[in-house]
């Protein structure tokens, strides 16, 4: 079998398209990851609140979203909600909802298991102390949470970016939509989905690098303790 590269590498077209694509894809994935993070912290409140509404509303949507796939909450939030309330958006900030959503879940889910491994003194002896339930939480339990469970945050974070080739089904420009575009042109599978491949070990091994430099930065405490 004949490898023909050249074909892709030696297209501006082809090389733009999957530049766009890359971009597309890492830029979707850093956006719903930081609001998908922002969500996950006002869930795992929810689980932690006083109110019994509050806690079974957050755990049965936890439950919900990580029981269905990804490309079902896709599907639905991209043509179900425009049809059941009237809206219309463009493909991407559809993708941005259900990554969001999606998110949030898995990393709420994460966030419960570090608050669970902070000393349960801590909390007596601030509770002995006066402080407010908010303040602790905040400045005691999430602080130590986030740090414990950072390295898990990354690598769901990596492991959904690598599943957000799905939303080339709803016609997001993504790097995997470039990819069976250029496909559907040249007919060179092999090379194409090899491209592909490289591209998103690239991007991954990117994202993971960013994060072991801001594990450094944000929780240098850690190394004093």
């Amino acid at each position: 079998m004949e490898l023909r590269f050249f074909e892709i590498y030696r297209s501006p077209e082809y090389l733009g398209l999957l530049a766009e694509g890359a971009a597309m894809s890492a830029g979707l994935t850093a956006l719903s990851g930081l609001l998908g993070f922002v969500c996950a912290l006002g869930l795992s409140l929810s689980r932690h609140a006083r109110i019994p509404v509050l806690r079974h509303v957050a755990a049965v949507y936890v439950e919900v979203v990580r029981n269905t796939p990804l490309i079902v909450q896709l599907f639905f939030v991209a043509f179900g909600l425009p049809m059941l309330l009237g809206y219309q958006w463009p493909f991407w900030a559809h993708a941005v909802l259900a990554l969001t959503l999606n998110f949030s879940a898995y990393f709420a889910e994460i966030l419960r298991a570090g608050y669970q491994g902070v000393d349960k003194g801590q909390l007596e002896a601030a509770e002995a102390l006066g402080v407010r339930r908010g303040v602790i939480f905040t400045r005691i339990v999430l602080p130590q949470a986030v740090a414990r469970m950072f390295p898990s945050l990354g690598s769901q974070f990596i492991f959904l970016f690598l599943t957000t080739a799905v939303i080339s089904e709803i016609g997001v420009r993504d790097l995997t939509n470039a990819g069976l575009f250029i496909d559907s042109r040249t007919f060179r599978s092999f090379e194409v989905f090899i491209t592909l491949t490289i591209l998103y070990i690239a991007i991954s091994l990117a994202f993971k690098g960013l994060m072991a430099w801001a594990e450094s930065r944000l929780f240098r405490w850690k190394e004093a303790r």
